[in-house]
C-alpha cells in the first residue's frame, strides 16, 4: 500500500516544505550582492557621513578602514570584507541604513535639478538677447557691462573650442543669485514669521 505522506517525487510531504521554504540559490545570490553593492555605497561616502549612519561599530569601522587603502588589490580585499560584515546585519538595521542613503540621494537630487536649472538659464543667455534684460529686472543692481562681455566670450569660447572660462564665470554668478535669492526669500520668511508672533503677542 503507497505511502499517502509521500509525493510523486519520493519527498514526504514535511521534508518538501522545509526544503521549499528554504531560499533558493539564486536568492541568496542576489541578497549578498545588494548587500555588497550597499557596502560599496557606504564606501563612496564621505568619512563624516559615514560616522553619522547608524550601524555597529564594527561595520563602520571596516568600511572607513576601506575608504584609506589606495592599493587596488588591498582596496578589493577589504571591499569583499565590508560585504562580508555587511551580511551580519539583520534586517532592521539593513533597513535604517538603506533610509539614510535614501535621505542623502533625496537632497543630491534637488541639487542636481537646481544645477539643471542654473545650466538651462546659461544657455538662454547666450542664445537670447531678451534672457538678459529679464535677468536685469530681476537683479538690477547686476554689472551689465561684465555680463555682455561674459556672454560675448562664451560665445566665441563655444565656437572656436577654447577652455570654458567666462562660460563657468556666467554660471558662478547665476549661482551666486540663486544662493542670494534662496537666503532673501528665507529671510522675508523669518521676519513674517516674527510679525505674526508680535501682532499674536500684542492681541
Amino acid at each position: 500500500m503507497p505511502n499517502p505522506n509521500r509525493g510523486s517525487c519520493g519527498f514526504q510531504s514535511n521534508e518538501f516544505e522545509q526544503e521549499y521554504d528554504r531560499p533558493s540559490k539564486s536568492q541568496l545570490k542576489r541578497e549578498m550582492t545588494a548587500l555588497q553593492k550597499l557596502g560599496e555605497e557606504l564606501v563612496a561616502e564621505p568619512r563624516d557621513r559615514v560616522k553619522r549612519v547608524p550601524m555597529p561599530e564594527d561595520v563602520r569601522d571596516v568600511i572607513l578602514e576601506c575608504q584609506q587603502i589606495k592599493d587596488h588589490e588591498g582596496r578589493r580585499r577589504q571591499m569583499q570584507y565590508v560585504g562580508k560584515k555587511m551580511r551580519t546585519l539583520d534586517e532592521d538595521e539593513i533597513a535604517a541604513i538603506q533610509r539614510t542613503l535614501d535621505s542623502w540621494r533625496g537632497l543630491s537630487k534637488a541639487d542636481t535639478a537646481s544645477m539643471h536649472a542654473l545650466e538651462r538659464r546659461r544657455e538662454k543667455l547666450l542664445k537670447d538677447d531678451n534672457a538678459l534684460t529679464e535677468l536685469l529686472a530681476q537683479h538690477p543692481d547686476l554689472d551689465v557691462q561684465h555680463l555682455r562681455t561674459l556672454i560675448r566670450n562664451a560665445r566665441k569660447e563655444q565656437a572656436e573650442n577654447k577652455p570654458p572660462k567666462a562660460y563657468r564665470e556666467l554660471f558662478q554668478i547665476l549661482k551666486q543669485l540663486q544662493v542670494a535669492s534662496r537666503g532673501a526669500n528665507a529671510t522675508e520668511g523669518a521676519e513674517d514669521g516674527a510679525d505674526e508672533l508680535e501682532d499674536e503677542q500684542e492681541d
